[in-house]
């Protein structure tokens, strides 16, 4: 996680942090803690917004997920990345894998900063 944290300041310098501990609040647990990187708001139907990072990183006992926030076409971070990263699985807006060295990470930053560039 501390090579991904460092990846993300160089990708994203000066971005806003966002550090969550997964708890809603009332307190419970609704998600694992997570790192943000920079800023984007969200807009529901009814009219309501919500600012929220771009960029996230979470981890679990699965292993590590890389979200990438605000991309229009769900099929963008699949079509372009997935073939290349190695081995982890690739959605709509989000990359999973167990640990760094089953990825490229060249491919990880690309997919970064090209979803941070779309949004």
């Amino acid at each position: 996680m501390q090579t991904l944290h460092e990846m993300m300041l160089q990708l994203m310098p000066g971005c806003k942090l966002w550090f969550l501990d997964g708890k809603n609040s009332e307190g419970k647990v609704v998600s694992n803690p997570s790192i943000g990187y920079g800023e984007r708001t969200t807009q529901y139907a009814d009219g309501k917004t919500k600012d929220f990072y771009q960029v996230g990183l979470s981890a679990n006992t699965a292993g590590i997920s890389v979200y990438i926030l605000g991309i229009a076409d769900k099929t963008y971070l699949s079509n372009t990345y997935a073939k290349q990263i190695g081995k982890a699985t690739v959605t709509g807006y989000c990359i999973k894998f167990k640990a760094l060295k089953d990825i490229s990470i060249e491919v990880l930053k690309a997919a970064v900063s090209g979803g941070v560039g779309q949004v």
